[in-house]
């Protein structure tokens, strides 16, 4: 296969290049401008050509890629020191790549991404689908580049994939700095002496070689699932973890500084849907990585540190504080070795008729004056004055020297030639020394403004939304009404929790039955996160939870105890307590009062439909019970599983159903009905049959239920769906 790679010089750069020569790729480089580097190991053809140049068509025509990975967020070519020039370079470099790749019309287009897509605090791992929230100009770009590869991807219907890796680390480059969590730990480590942490902040990290062995294999993939996915390791971790583990490797007296204070920040991207499509193994876990960026970084702590710091050890603040001495007596040594030179220039001189009336000695004094300055030009002059009378001393006595006046006179000269020129020098420094420092104080407060604009369009986003709200809220009664009413009673419960994750804009949502004053059953769910409590939880026990559900109050998990749902909201008829809403992922800072309101009257608007409905399914089980029995009629107990399995279809819920072989079902019901709970079912079916149904039950935990059936003398197997075609017997 034709690979063409598009991305500067980095250890990245190198990984995938290794990795793709590994599984006998053809690799192409496309190196975004003229590389200092001699050569690739492993590369077929590189092209030195930025990313705007009209070559790139060219380039794009001659090699006929069947992949073009561009390497996006860990592109080395874009200085984001300068983010405001690169953003905009990035875009335009993006959108040239993309405009002439997608008149080739083949070929799968890789874009790599990164977690700075995600800007703000997540309690539990951000997923693909996650809008993202960018924050800062390098971010938005990247994000931005997110968009315009789908936009392609939509219109022309191309083969995009853009891989998200989730703080990506490894050993650096000697000299080259980077922007990972690890990386500049060591460096303060190596600086100062000690790494500032703070164990309320948590993220994962994914070790370099690792991410190309895993973005390889979804690359690779002819048919993958998703356009979209997240690389991570998904092991969590904080600074105060990493900085550990960098001390323990570092050594050398560092010590830690616990900076732990602030609220909570956390991470991590969700990598679970490349892990169930593709399997994944992690080699280099965030210990044994710390320690080779560490170890590393310690070997070679020369290229990292640079003049003005002081080290982390003692031995390097003296060797320090001995540089910063020379550099500072280098220019009167080096004016004492070059006033010997002139000396001797200006004694020949004195003696040539060609050269008498040239004075080494001003020429000497001007040199050093305007490239060191005034104090320079007063210790040269100083120099050159002593010099001038060790040579009239030559053929007069010292004492009719002094006497001469036109020595004076030309003393008085060299002073005056030699401090106005300096003192011109140091104004011109001076003026260009407060020039960058007002330049740098202007971008300084430029990064503030833009800080304060992010902040305020944030807000400006957060009132639309509850003007929005608020504005069509007889939008949203119709809306819950109406979807709720569309359902037939036995499936409303179900349904409840779909509805109610659209209007709080959740995707983890569960409702729970209460089952009697101390335990309450799961009815149904969202997604397999929702149900993370169990299918019964005692909620008496949850003190802070039951606290507030019982003084009609909605729960907010203010303590982000993960134990609990983040907020919870409870339906009451009259004074007993019927159903818990229980709501899991949703942003931290939507945890708010305005959301409590809102959740509270969404319960209220659902109240009515979920508890007639609860009072129907009520009926429907025990007013058509057969014969005294807790046997269901056909009629009566096809709507309960059809109503069942319909929600299992639509991933609300868990049922299996058993059928049990027996002639006299009543005498089977009064056996097997110990055997079973309050909220399962026992029925016959249209074809005569007996059958139990489970609820919130998977066909793995059945098979157990089952079994105890046997042992009851009963033989049975499952079923599945209305039309109860055989699972396993």
């Amino acid at each position: 296969m034709n690979v063409l790679l598009i991305g500067g010089s980095s250890r990245m750069t190198d990984a995938v290049i290794d990795k793709l020569n590994k599984g006998k790729h053809r690799i192409f480089l496309l190196t975004g401008r003229r590389d200092r580097r001699f050569s690739y190991k492993h590369v077929f053809e590189r092209y030195d050509y930025s990313y705007e140049d009209e070559s790139v068509k060219d380039i794009f025509e001659s090699v006929q890629p069947e992949m073009v990975i561009y390497m996006g967020a860990y592109d080395t070519n874009f200085d984001w020191h300068r983010e405001r020039q690169e953003s905009v370079r990035y875009t335009a470099s993006l959108m040239n790549v993309l405009s002439t790749y997608s008149m080739t019309g083949k070929g799968r287009f890789v874009y790599f991404s990164s977690h700075e897509v995600y800007g703000m605090s997540y309690p539990n791992d951000v997923a693909e689908t996650e809008a993202v929230s960018p924050k800062g100009f390098k971010a938005i770009a990247v994000a931005q580049g997110e968009e315009v590869c789908e936009n392609y991807q939509r219109a022309q219907g191309m083969d995009i994939m853009i891989l998200r890796f989730d703080h990506l680390y490894g050993v650096p480059d000697k000299g080259r700095e980077e922007s990972g969590p690890c990386f500049q730990m060591c460096l303060e480590a190596l600086k100062t002496g000690r790494i500032s942490a703070n164990d309320r902040r948590s993220f994962s990290m994914l070790f370099l070689n690792d991410a190309v062995e895993l973005a390889y294999k979804v690359m690779m993939e002819e048919r993958p699932a998703l356009s979209r996915y997240h690389i991570s390791s998904m092991e969590e971790i904080n600074e105060v973890q990493l900085a550990e583990a960098i001390i323990k490797t570092m050594g050398g007296g560092i010590r830690l500084v616990n900076n732990s204070v602030g609220e909570k920040y956390r991470l991590m991207l969700d990598g679970k849907s490349f892990q169930e499509e593709f399997g994944q193994k992690i080699f280099v876990h965030y210990q044994e990585g710390a320690e080779q960026v560490a170890g590393y970084m310690k070997r070679n702590a020369d290229s990292f540190i640079r003049d003005e710091d002081a080290g982390g050890s003692r031995a390097g603040r003296i060797w320090h504080g001995i540089k910063v001495i020379f550099k500072r007596l280098f220019p009167f040594v080096e004016n004492l070795i070059c006033f010997i030179p002139f000396y001797i220039l200006n004694s020949k001189a004195a003696d040539s008729q060609y050269f008498n009336r040239l004075d080494f000695f001003l020429l000497y004094v001007l040199l050093f004056a305007i490239i060191y300055g005034q104090q320079q030009a007063i210790f040269s002059s100083l120099l050159a004055v002593a010099g001038y009378f060790l040579q009239q001393m030559y053929g007069r006595t010292g004492f009719e020297v002094l006497l001469d006046y036109n020595i004076y006179v030309w003393m008085a000269q060299l002073f005056i030639i030699g401090m106005i020129v300096g003192y011109m020098r140091d104004q011109l420094q001076f003026i260009r020394e407060e020039n960058e420092e007002e330049i740098q104080y202007l971008s300084r407060k430029v990064d503030d403004i833009s800080d304060i604009n992010d902040s305020n369009v944030r807000m400006k986003q957060s009132f639309e939304t509850q003007l929005v709200n608020q504005r069509d809220s007889l939008g949203k009664i119709y809306e819950i009404t109406s979807s709720l009413e569309a359902y037939e009673p036995e499936e409303v419960l179900f349904y409840a929790a779909k509805v109610l994750g659209q209007l709080m804009d959740s995707r983890d949502v569960a409702v729970y039955m209460v089952a009697n004053g101390d335990y309450a059953r799961l009815f149904s769910f969202t997604s397999p996160e929702a149900k993370r409590l169990g299918n019964s939880i005692k909620y008496t026990d949850m003190e802070d939870l039951y606290q507030d559900l019982k003084e009609r109050r909605v729960f907010i998990n203010k303590k982000m105890d993960e134990k609990l749902p983040l907020m919870a909201s409870a339906v009451y008829t009259e004074e007993k307590m019927e159903l818990m809403l229980m709501i899991w992922g949703i942003p931290w800072q939507r945890m708010t009062l305005s959301e409590a309101n809102r959740l509270t009257i969404i319960g209220s608007l659902i109240q009515s439909a979920v508890v007639h409905a609860n009072r129907y399914l009520d009926t429907l089980t025990h007013g058509r019970y057969l014969d005294g029995t807790r046997v269901m009629a056909a009629d009566a107990f096809e709507e309960l599983t059809g109503a069942f399995f319909r929600a299992k279809e639509d991933g609300l819920t868990e049922c299996a159903m058993i059928e049990i072989p027996a002639e006299d079902y009543k005498k089977a019901s009064e056996i097997l009905g110990k055997n079973i709970r309050q909220t399962d079912y026992m029925g016959l079916l249209s074809d005569g049959g007996f059958y139990i149904l489970l609820s919130n039950t998977d066909e793995k935990n059945a098979e157990g239920v089952a079994e105890r059936f046997r042992s009851a003398g009963y033989d049975c197997r499952l079923r599945e769906g209305e039309k109860n075609e055989p699972v396993e017997g």
